[in-house]
């Protein structure tokens, strides 16, 4: 029941809104469109929008079988090719404007891995060989430019020199290392190394695991820290329910791919215990709380996170099947977004953020750098995908 309303809300939602955002004049698709469903076609186009429509075209090819899914993603492998990609210094801008030029050139860790992401995902779908050359290219740059003893460094100007990294910093502090960033690499290398079989994202994979059940989870609160020094030293008491949702079944799946049985002995026990706590903490009123700062809940139902929420307590309920609840919490936030967050009105999609209660924030936008079909279209072929394996 649950796989056949997110067959049909993919199909008959998801995919037709973000096939009517190609940009048949310039290429890529559509950078903005506001609340009120105003499409602003000379708006900046950021690269990671990009690489996540062509990540999410590629795999509804690889799920649907239907060849205009295919065309979609080349439509956005073009545009990343051409424009996206720095041909001088290497890398993939942060945006670029309407027409392909280069508008933001930092150079982002995050940003990179999302590319890595999509290129993967588009060699899957293609068999484009340049397309896994390029994702190849872009781990190099990663791995030479942009660790050092410890992690991850994240921001760059251009030519890859260290800059203030305020893009992936939040709530009043700027973090040298992130969560985020590196939950992210993680799943950008788990695609590549899938597809590719490659030895330095094997090992690099890895890594993270260790530095993730090291150093970024905290064992005491259940949680994972999110804002680092340089050192890797937690500069803030966050817990970030969506990405602890969405780690537990990144990490599980990464895990999987890599099949080891020493890894699924030391990341398991912590993927139930992220698993668990948020349940325990943040699920409420069919949805999920947006975060939890200094002990004051954000109580604001974020869209990304709700969607996350359904694939994590599903792959939960899977590899427990005792834990009914969490079954019981996948369906139930689906029916909250199904009521609340899908937007009804004609030519749009879902809302960006909607209160506890379900009133959706008029401020937001409907389509910007950050919103597109990553979360929801992702959501709906996982739960596709994984009820076929029942």
């Amino acid at each position: 029941m649950l796989a056949e309303e997110m067959k049909k809300h993919l199909t008959e939602t998801i995919i037709p809104f973000w096939s009517r955002l190609k940009d048949e004049e310039y290429g890529g698709f559509y950078g903005y469109m506001d609340h009120d469903g105003r499409l602003e076609q000379k708006a900046v186009k950021g690269c990671i929008l990009n690489s996540r429509i062509v990540w999410f075209f590629s795999n509804a090819y690889l799920l649907l079988k239907n060849e205009n899914l295919l065309k979609l993603a080349e439509h956005g492998y073009r545009f990343m090719k051409e424009h996206c990609l720095d041909t001088e210094e290497g890398g993939i801008y942060w945006s670029v404007s309407y027409d392909g030029k280069p508008e933001d050139t930092t150079k982002h860790t995050y940003n990179q891995a999302f590319a890595i992401y999509a290129l993967s995902s588009y060699y899957d779908a293609s068999g484009d060989e340049e397309a896994l050359k390029l994702a190849g290219k872009l781990l190099n740059i990663i791995e030479e430019k942009c660790t050092d003893e410890i992690g991850y460094r994240e921001a760059f100007d251009r030519s890859f020199h260290e800059i203030e990294n305020d893009k992936l910093s939040e709530n009043g502090v700027i973090a040298e290392k992130t969560m985020n960033t590196l939950l992210h690499v993680f799943e950008a290398y788990t695609e590549y190394y899938r597809v590719s079989g490659d030895s330095t994202a094997k090992r690099r994979l890895e890594w993270a695991l260790d530095t993730i059940a090291e150093k970024i989870y905290n064992p005491k609160l259940r949680r994972q820290e999110v804002f680092f020094d340089r050192e890797m030293n937690s500069i803030i008491d966050l817990h970030s329910y969506g990405h602890d949702i969405e780690t537990a079944w990144l990490v599980d799946r990464g895990v999987d791919i890599l099949g080891d049985p020493a890894y699924e002995r030391k990341m398991h026990p912590i993927t139930e215990a992220l698993t668990a706590q948020v349940y325990k903490v943040a699920y409420d009123n069919h949805s999920l709380a947006n975060e939890c700062e200094k002990g004051v809940v954000d109580e604001n139902r974020i869209w990304w996170v709700q969607a996350e929420a359904v694939v994590g307590f599903y792959n939960g309920w899977q590899r427990h099947h005792e834990r009914k609840e969490y079954l019981q919490a996948a369906e139930n936030i689906w029916e909250f977004i199904r009521t609340y967050v899908v937007d009804y009105r004609e030519g749009t999609e879902w809302f960006w953020r909607v209160s506890r209660d379900g009133m959706p924030d008029p401020e937001k936008p409907i389509v910007e750098p950050w919103k597109c079909p990553y979360h929801n279209g992702r959501m709906c072929m996982e739960i596709i995908k994984r009820s076929k394996d029942i």
